[in-house]
């Protein structure tokens, strides 16, 4: 139902600081967005493994990790599956205009969110 990781969320005091030092771990930029603010967008120079997505963290937020999400075909179809397994909290989906993506949120029984996402076509 789920494949391999698209994209690691992550709230970092400074967003900007935190790209850099992807940067010094071979990581490259890929693009920056306005959504949440200012994202950075950040992927191994390789090209092989997920994308790092970096937020300056707001309000009652804390630095860490916000949300794993895997990349999907069919977003439509899996967020049906999501329901039927009685997965928590799920939202969506819905389209980001600001990345160009559909998403569905979910949560696992701890309460962490977890997403699926799919690039619109």
């Amino acid at each position: 139902m789920i494949g391999e990781i698209d994209h690691i969320e992550i709230e970092a005091s400074n967003a900007e600081e935190m790209a850099g030092f992807l940067k010094k771990l071979g990581y490259e930029e890929l693009r920056t967005t306005e959504h949440h603010g200012e994202s950075f967008e950040l992927e191994p120079s390789s090209g092989d493994g997920p994308l790092f997505e970096i937020h300056t963290v707001e309000g009652e937020e804390v630095p860490g990790i916000n949300h794993i999400a895997f990349g999907v075909d069919d977003i439509d179809e899996v967020s049906e599956q999501l329901a039927e397994e009685d997965i928590d909290s799920i939202v969506g989906p819905y389209d980001v205009e600001e990345t160009g993506r559909t998403i569905t949120n979910f949560r696992d029984p701890d309460g962490r969110r977890f997403q699926v996402v799919s690039d619109d076509e």
